[in-house]
């Protein structure tokens, strides 16, 4: 007969998984049941956010890669996050933003087929994001409305050089004046109503970028200022720490957005040589595979070497891997259901004076 050993101390937590009932609530279903695996590494996520990040004094930060606002998640998730005050501040593809004003010009997504016959579908004029259709006049009407917008800015201001988020800003102003309800259906014009800063790191890469390229052509100068989107997101961050609080980044996919949310800490570390040490929250909702080597896919704790992520705090991230369009509707639904509420912080009024103190505490 073996002898009886003591409990090693890492059989401490039993799984305990509920029963899934027809009455079963979001938080209990999440709570109870999922127990294991990216499950219970998504009811962490849930849990870190509604019990630490909504907390007043953390700035919380998000970014959108993939097609995410054409797959629906713009109205569905992203709209009711910025009406909550659960994001204070996005970086995004351009692409998501350009997608994001067929609605209000009148157009809509459609279900569709990945296994289709493109061609067919091109010649009909049907345009396909894998199985999401939408007419292509929809392609051809937001670029003239983004040249109207841009053209006419750049006639008042000639030679003026803007922020992405002052570019985004003027576009979800001009949604707003079109359609006095374009906030039920734009991420950008509910960014506007909120004066919520939404960055695009890559701003060439996008219809926008294309038509503001097409206007430069037609000697109608609007330049866009990218050393002032660094300068400024980095700002948004400092601040937040200066006043003694916390920042949170909220990663939907990968690609450049993940890497321009997570570079203002190294920015304000080792390029700008400010005491400070890295993001304290990190969620990541991606596909990605870590073994590639791609940003996409890079952890928190691989963040941790470049001064991204504070090393102090590794315990509040979490990755989950999987379809952000699973994940996105679950994780909102679980922190409306907690009851808490977070003021909207209203960023965009506040950046020119986070801005100035960067620069204070950055010159000799």
């Amino acid at each position: 007969m073996s002898p009886r050993r003591k409990k090693p101390r890492a059989l401490q937590t039993p799984i305990k998984p509920a029963s899934v009932s027809p009455d079963i609530n979001i938080q209990s279903l999440i709570d109870g049941c999922f127990t294991s695996f990216n499950a219970r590494s998504f009811r962490k996520a849930c849990q870190v956010y509604t019990k630490q990040i909504m907390k007043r004094n953390v700035r919380i930060g998000l970014s959108l890669a993939g097609a995410l606002v054409p797959a629906g998640l713009g109205k569905s998730c992203i709209i009711p996050m910025i009406q909550n005050g659960l994001v204070d501040w996005i970086v995004s593809t351009g692409a998501n933003l350009y997608h994001d004003l067929h609605g209000v010009l009148g157009y809509s997504m459609y279900e569709g087929c990945p296994n289709t016959d493109d061609d067919m579908l091109h010649q009909q004029g049907v345009v396909r994001i894998h199985d999401l259709y939408f007419e292509d006049n929809a392609l051809y009407d937001t670029d003239a409305f983004v040249r109207e917008v841009l053209g006419e800015c750049a006639q008042m201001d000639p030679g003026g050089r803007y922020t992405t988020a002052e570019i985004n800003r003027l576009l979800g102003a001009a949604l707003i004046e079109r359609n006095a309800k374009a906030a039920e259906s734009s991420v950008l014009a509910t960014a506007y109503q909120y004066d919520v800063p939404i960055y695009v790191p890559s701003p060439g890469d996008s219809n926008i970028g294309m038509n503001v390229a097409a206007l430069n052509l037609q000697e109608t100068v609007l330049s866009i200022d990218p050393s002032r989107d660094v300068n400024e997101t980095a700002s948004i961050v400092y601040d937040a720490k200066k006043r003694g609080g916390s920042s949170a980044v909220i990663i939907l996919g990968g690609g450049s957005p993940k890497n321009f949310l997570l570079q203002t800490e190294p920015h304000i570390q080792e390029v700008l040589g400010l005491d400070e040490a890295g993001h304290d929250f990190f969620i990541q909702f991606t596909d990605a595979r870590i073994d590639t080597g791609g940003l996409s896919g890079a952890t928190p704790n691989e963040a941790v070497t470049w001064g991204k992520i504070d090393p102090t705090q590794l315990q509040k991230s979490v990755v989950c891997y999987g379809d952000a369009t699973v994940y996105l509707p679950l994780f909102l639904a679980y922190i409306l259901a907690s009851g808490k509420h977070r003021k909207p912080a209203r960023l965009f009024d506040k950046l020119p004076a986070m801005f100035k103190q960067l620069q204070k505490d950055v010159t000799p």
